[in-house]
């Protein structure tokens, strides 16, 4: 009897493709509208198209909390709250690794990109989280 070995899986298969993205000039008034529109919780950041940082909702909530900030809202731009670099991936990394980089990064999602380093996908823990549950239920249906 020959055991199948499980498939590697890759970035590309688990991402969600074609990102929502804000550019760094973009008012975080704007930023906040187009994460709740979109129901997201962060947004790759670009300036000519090339992904320069991460704007999360966390990264809001702090510059939030900030009187200094709070109280200039109107003049703050994506690029003074961003975290920068933004952390990518390549769409043919395993899951394996990009998990390992969110863990060692303490970042809960990767811009995927491609050989052009043009963001094409996200990958978030809930993608991760997606995966694991799946795996589990089908260890769970009768043979």
């Amino acid at each position: 009897m020959t055991t199948r070995a499980a498939p590697i899986l890759r970035v590309g298969n688990l991402m969600s493709v074609d990102p929502v993205t804000i550019d760094a000039d973009a008012s975080v008034t704007d930023a906040e509208t187009v994460l709740q529109s979109y129901r997201i919780t962060g947004l790759p950041v670009v300036s000519g198209g090339e992904v320069v940082g991460v704007l999360s909702q966390a990264d809001l909530l702090n510059a939030h909390a900030s009187e200094l900030i709070g109280a200039n809202w109107d003049r703050v731009r994506v690029r003074h709250l961003m975290t920068r670099p933004a952390i990518t991936v390549q769409v043919g990394t395993t899951v394996q690794r990009a998990a390992r980089l969110m863990l060692d990064e303490h970042i809960h999602r990767v811009v995927v990109v491609d050989e052009n380093d043009l963001p094409v996908g996200v990958l978030t823990t809930s993608d991760l989280l997606r995966i694991l549950l799946r795996e589990e239920e089908a260890e769970e249906l009768p043979r």
